[in-house]
């Protein structure tokens, strides 16, 4: 298996913090949206932004703005997708 280059695990750990900080304020813009009664973010496109790295800001913002937390797929898959990331990126980070 060929190994990443320093580079490589720096830019995915930028786009995980970047994702992490982009959903974090999603999941805040859309709990001020759902008190209001507005338009709201798709738990879909929720979803896809945890699954793009920014799972652990998901996770944060959820319990911070106390957003989705009655949903298990959410109180559930937030937490493992931002363990899994944090481990895949600890892992490559000591395979280089």
């Amino acid at each position: 298996m060929p190994q990443l280059s320093a580079p490589a695990v720096s830019y995915l750990l930028v786009l995980m913090a970047v994702m992490s900080v982009f959903l974090f304020a999603m999941m805040g813009l859309d709990k001020g949206k759902a008190r209001r009664g507005k338009w709201r973010v798709s738990e879909k496109t929720l979803f896809v932004f945890a699954l793009l790295g920014g799972a652990l800001g998901g996770t944060a913002g959820m319990f911070l703005f106390r957003h989705k937390t009655k949903h298990r797929t959410f109180r559930l898959g937030f937490p493992l997708l931002a363990a899994a990331q944090l481990a895949l990126l600890a892992w490559l980070y000591l395979k280089q």
